[in-house]
């Protein structure tokens, strides 16, 4: 396992610390790990710390009036979350969970801001990551009110390609993909839903489905766009 100052140096938003600071950084941060499925905190919870993702993956989300969970997003490995309520003070906006067996490093409120006062080149990469967040659910509200079902998860599958795909002979290859539960409440519809679209997409060839793999066929980004009317 990496040392606190060995995976700090990695992460973005410190990309511009020097080794004085990294040092001094990592003396701060503590470590703590969850289970999968245990929850890290939730909504309207008080804010007092940032979470940086050493291992594992989180979810962010929210629950409907009727139970349902909405996944806003679902973290890794660099990652971090949490800095909205250190920053504006309010309650945690949104439930988070462990999906793995995570281990995250914690920074208290007090040095997080400390830090903030003195690294514009933090301050800047914070403000960075939060429009790119945004960009990001505005995206998602779009894709809610003008795409269908199949759109919607066609759209998901096209940006997890481009983003985290790996190019083979087969096609473009997205390993370790979210479950269905996980890719129904990213899209906002069920997990049934979600197994009779991934079937049908198989059936039409334009993907193949494996327990651990989805992999988009030549010339399926192409298809789904143009099948489903993704807006671009």
């Amino acid at each position: 396992m990496q040392t606190p100052h060995a995976f700090l140096r990695n992460v973005p938003i410190f990309s511009g610390f020097n080794d004085d600071h990294i040092e001094n950084l990592s003396k701060l941060v503590k470590l703590q790990t969850f289970k999968g499925e245990e929850i890290i905190f939730n909504q309207e919870d008080k804010g007092d710390a940032l979470f940086i993702i050493q291992t594992g993956r989180i979810k962010v989300s929210l629950f409907s009036e009727a139970g349902k969970e909405i996944i806003l997003s679902i973290l890794k490995e660099g990652d971090f979350f949490g800095e909205m309520a250190l920053i504006d003070g309010e309650p945690r906006s949104a439930n988070v969970t462990a999906i793995d067996p995570t281990e995250l490093l914690i920074l208290e409120r007090i040095d997080f801001m400390n830090y903030l006062k003195q690294s514009p080149d933090l301050t800047l990469m914070l403000l960075i990551e939060m429009s790119r967040r945004l960009r990001i659910a505005d995206d998602k509200i779009g894709s809610l009110a003008l795409l269908d079902v199949y759109g919607r998860i066609a759209r998901y599958l096209i940006k997890l390609a481009k983003a985290e795909g790996k190019i083979t002979k087969e096609g473009i290859v997205i390993v370790n993909r979210p479950t269905h539960q996980e890719m129904a409440g990213l899209v906002g519809t069920s997990r049934e839903t979600v197994s009779r679209t991934l079937t049908d997409l198989q059936k039409r060839g334009v993907i193949s489905v494996t327990k651990d793999e989805i992999i988009l066929k030549e010339d399926s980004i192409e298809v789904m766009e143009d099948k489903y009317l993704i807006y671009k």
